[in-house]
C-alpha cells in the first residue's frame, strides 16, 4: 500500500486520505475474527448436546485456543513487524477457515481440539488485536493513532455484535455444524481486506521525535528489562481470565438459573454492542488521561460489576444490565494496553512487544475457559470462578498503578537500546 519512495509526510496525507479505508479493512477482519470467538458459548450446548461430550471436553477446546493464542502472537507479531501485516492477516484469515471447517467436520474431542482449539488459535494471532493495531499504530501519524485505533476497535465490536444474533438465528433453524461452515465462508470472505493494510516500519520515536534505529534482539532486551512490561503482562492475564470465562461460560450458567436461551445469546449480542461504545470510548480516554490510570479504573470496575452480579438475585433486567457493563469495559484494556506500550517502546516492534504482553492475557484466558469446565463439572456451580475473577480485577488494578509509563531514553547504539529500561 505505501512506496518506499515516497517521504513521511507524503505517506502520511496518503494515510489521511484513504482512512476511513483502512480502519474499516481492519475493523472488519478483527471483529469477524473476534465475533466467531465471541460466540463460543452459543455453540456449546448444541456441540455437547449432539456428540455426548462433558463441558470439560469443549472448554478444554477453548481453553487450548486462548493459549495456543498467546503462544503464537509475539512470533506472528515478529512476522508481521518484519514483512508488514497485508500478508499475515490474509494467510490467517484462510487457516481460521480451516480451523472452522475441522471443527464442523469433527466426529471426536481430538479433532475439536485441533480445529476449535490449534488451528483456531494460530490464526487469532494473526487476525485480531497486535497485528491489526500493530500495522494502524505504523500507518497512521501520531496525531490520528488514536483516533484509528478507537473507530478500528469499535467496528470490530460491531463485527463482534452482528455475529451473535447471526449465529443465533441459524442455529434456531440448522444444525450446529452447517453454522460452523457458514462461519468459515465468513472467514473465507473477508480474507482479502486484510491485504489493505500493508504497513511499513515507521522511524523508532521517542514520544513523536525521532530517534535510534534499534534492532528486534536489543527491543526485546530492552522491554525485558522494564519492570513496567512484566507488570502490564501480569495485569493482562486478568483480562483474558475474564472474559474467556465470561464468554464461554455465561450462557450455560444463565441457563441453569433459568433463563431460556434466547437471553443467554441477547446477554453476548449487549456485551458485543455495548463494546463498540466502550472500546472507542476507552480509546479516546487514554489520549487524555494516564493510560495506566484508565486501565487500573477499568478493572475496578469491572470487579464490581461481577460482584454486584453475583452477589445478588439473576434476573433477566440484572443479566441485560451486566452485559451493558462488561461489554462497555471489554475489550477497552486492548487499545489502552497497546497504547500504552507504544508510548514506552515506539511503533517499530509494537506487534512482537504486544504479543508478548498478549501471552499474559490469554494465560489468563485459557484458565478461565478450561477452568470454567473443570470447576462446574466437579461443584455444579460457577460461583468459585466468579470470586476469581473478581479477585484477579482488584490484582490487576493494583499492578497497573505504579507502571513507568515514561518512554525510554535510547543511546545511539542500536545494538544496546538498553539506557532508561529501568523501573
Amino acid at each position: 500500500m505505501l512506496r518506499n519512495n515516497r517521504s513521511a509526510a507524503d505517506n502520511d496525507a496518503w494515510v489521511l486520505r484513504h482512512r476511513w479505508w483502512l480502519v474499516t479493512a481492519g475493523g472488519l477482519v478483527m471483529g469477524c475474527a473476534l465475533g466467531i470467538r465471541h460466540i463460543q458459548g452459543l455453540l456449546m450446548q448444541p456441540v455437547i448436546l449432539d456428540q455426548g461430550w462433558s463441558r470439560e471436553a469443549f472448554a478444554w477446546a477453548v481453553a487450548l485456543q486462548n493459549l495456543i493464542w498467546g503462544l503464537a502472537q509475539p512470533f506472528t507479531g515478529m512476522i508481521a513487524d518484519r514483512y508488514g501485516a497485508a500478508r499475515v492477516l490474509f494467510a490467517s484469515a484462510l487457516v481460521y477457515a480451516s480451523g472452522l471447517a475441522v471443527m464442523a467436520a469433527s466426529r471426536s474431542v481430538a479433532m475439536l481440539t485441533l480445529g476449535d482449539g490449534v488451528l483456531i488459535g494460530v490464526a487469532l494471532s494473526g487476525t485480531a488485536f497486535a497485528v491489526v493495531y500493530g500495522s494502524l499504530s505504523r500507518l497512521f501519524p501520531p496525531s490520528h493513532r488514536a483516533w484509528a485505533l478507537g473507530v478500528a476497535g469499535a467496528l470490530g465490536g460491531l463485527g463482534q455484535f452482528l455475529m451473535v444474533p447471526l449465529t443465533q438465528s441459524l442455529l434456531g433453524q440448522w444444525h450446529w455444524q452447517p453454522v460452523v461452515w457458514v462461519l468459515a465462508g465468513v472467514m473465507l470472505a473477508v480474507a482479502p481486506l486484510g491485504l489493505l493494510l500493508r504497513d511499513k516500519p515507521r522511524l523508532q520515536v521517542q514520544g513523536d521525535a525521532p530517534a535510534p534505529e534499534q534492532s528486534l534482539a536489543a527491543a526485546l532486551r530492552e522491554a525485558f528489562s522494564h519492570q513496567g512490561f512484566w507488570l502490564l503482562n501480569a495485569g493482562f492475564l486478568a483480562c483474558g481470565f475474564q472474559l474467556a470465562f465470561i464468554a464461554a461460560h455465561m450462557p450455560a450458567y444463565l441457563l441453569d438459573l433459568g433463563l431460556g436461551a434466547r437471553e443467554a445469546g441477547m446477554c453476548l449480542a449487549i456485551v458485543a454492542l455495548a463494546n463498540v461504545a466502550g472500546t472507542y470510548v476507552c480509546s479516546w480516554l487514554g489520549g487524555r488521561m494516564r493510560r495506566k490510570h484508565a486501565l487500573a479504573w477499568l478493572y475496578l470496575v469491572r470487579s464490581a460489576a461481577m460482584a454486584a452480579f453475583v452477589l445478588t438475585p439473576v434476573s433477566v433486567a440484572s443479566a441485560y444490565l451486566f452485559s451493558l457493563v462488561m461489554g462497555l469495559l471489554w475489550l477497552g484494556t486492548v487499545p489502552l494496553t497497546n497504547g500504552l506500550i507504544t508510548q514506552v517502546f515506539g511503533v517499530r516492534y509494537v506487534s512482537t512487544l504486544f504479543g508478548f504482553v498478549f501471552f499474559g492475557h490469554q494465560v489468563g484466558g485459557f484458565l478461565g475457559a478450561w477452568l470454567g469446565g473443570v470447576v462446574y463439572d466437579a461443584t455444579h456451580s460457577y460461583l468459585w470462578l466468579w470470586y476469581a475473577s473478581i479477585a484477579l480485577g482488584v490484582l490487576a488494578a493494583l499492578l497497573h498503578w505504579p507502571i513507568n509509563d515514561r518512554a525510554v531514553e535510547r543511546t545511539q547504539d542500536p545494538g544496546e537500546g538498553l539506557a532508561g529500561a529501568r523501573a
